[in-house]
């Protein structure tokens, strides 16, 4: 198994992109990775931490960056060396098995969209982020892929989201949310009422109806559909929300009583666990789906873990072959073929 990773891409790189593919690579006997981007500081890295004449790591040269405060498709169009697009290359090629894109979320999408193609059946890639809830793991999607979602984008998002939980959660049937204002099949705007119709015919979904905001952190269904722009928002909302209310925790414990510290103290062990769950950090980024090949986009502030884990996840998914299963999950259902919203 060979990993393609951005090692530009993100505010730590190039240092966190690589430790996190030398600690991949020390943990595991059947993962080789390819290093993209500037060659010197790579080996630079490499040298530091007396990797550089490892076997299972490769150093390929990408001379440009594209940076987060760039606009996708025009630094593309300009930055043909880019080291997210070199890496994207190497898939394309099948030199590598899978991609690992930090950084700019927009990039990694249009890198993957150009460099790859998308798989028939499917008009936009979507992003498969993983939610922690009391139940487990709930798979949310789009989470920011797509501002501008029509019907048939989110049928697409269902079929590709029940194939995903189906290997990340190990269930044979998952359970499928539209998510809305309200659970009546009346509620919503326009492109979540036509949805609506359309997923409960769906042979290959077990779809369960409309889900609200509040059904997500409970677990209610094992994947939730939406458009990019409510996933985004939804998936940054959690991420401030876990962050704040553990600051207030913290401030509430150092302001409070010795009784209050001893407390702490007390319950810290058993706090860990939960703590662990609910980090973005455990979960190593989120695949883009829908694309022909294996691509993790992992978060702009990814340090050496996530990047591990992102490795250790894109290797499952191409053992797991989840392409092949979309591909005759598509087919199955014929959503090349659904005649709505064109």
């Amino acid at each position: 198994m060979k990993i393609a990773i951005d090692a530009m891409g993100g505010d730590f790189a190039p240092l966190e992109t690589v430790l996190g593919a030398l600690e991949a690579v020390r943990e595991t006997k059947h993962i080789d990775v390819v290093l993209v981007g500037d060659e010197t500081q790579i080996n630079k890295i490499l040298e530091d931490n007396n990797e550089k004449n490892n076997p299972r790591i490769t150093v390929h040269h990408a001379s440009e960056v594209i940076g987060m405060d760039e606009h996708p498709g025009q630094a593309l169009r300009k930055k043909k060396d880019a080291s997210v697009v070199v890496a994207t290359a190497l898939v394309r090629s099948k030199v590598c098995d899978a991609v690992i894109a930090p950084g700019s979320t927009g990039a990694a999408v249009a890198a993957a969209l150009f460099g790859l193609g998308r798989i028939k059946g499917i008009d936009r890639p979507v992003i498969a982020t993983p939610m922690p809830t009391v139940n487990g793991i709930t798979v949310m999607l789009d989470s920011g892929a797509n501002s501008n979602s029509k019907p048939k984008h989110l049928v697409q998002g269902a079929l590709m989201g029940s194939e995903y939980a189906k290997l990340l959660l190990g269930k044979e049937n998952p359970t499928v949310g539209l998510l809305n204002i309200g659970e009546e099949a009346t509620k919503g705007n326009e492109v979540v009422l036509a949805t609506y119709p359309i997923l409960e015919k769906m042979k290959t979904i077990n779809f369960k109806g409309n889900v609200e905001g509040r059904d997500i952190p409970k677990g209610a269904v094992d994947v939730v559909v939406c458009d990019g722009f409510v996933g985004n928002v939804v998936l940054k909302f959690a991420e401030g929300l876990v962050t704040s209310l553990t600051q207030l925790i913290k401030d509430s414990i150092m302001s409070g009583s010795i009784f209050a510290k001893i407390g702490a103290m007390l319950i810290k062990p058993a706090l860990k666990p939960i703590a662990k769950k609910v980090d973005h950090t455990e979960s190593g980024g989120a695949p883009l789906l829908g694309v022909n090949g294996v691509f993790m986009i992992s978060h702009g502030s990814s340090k050496a873990k996530e990047i591990k884990t992102a490795i250790k996840i894109a290797t499952d998914l191409v053992e797991r072959k989840i392409i092949e299963q979309i591909r005759q999950t598509v087919e199955i259902e014929g959503a090349v073929k659904y005649e709505y919203d064109e």
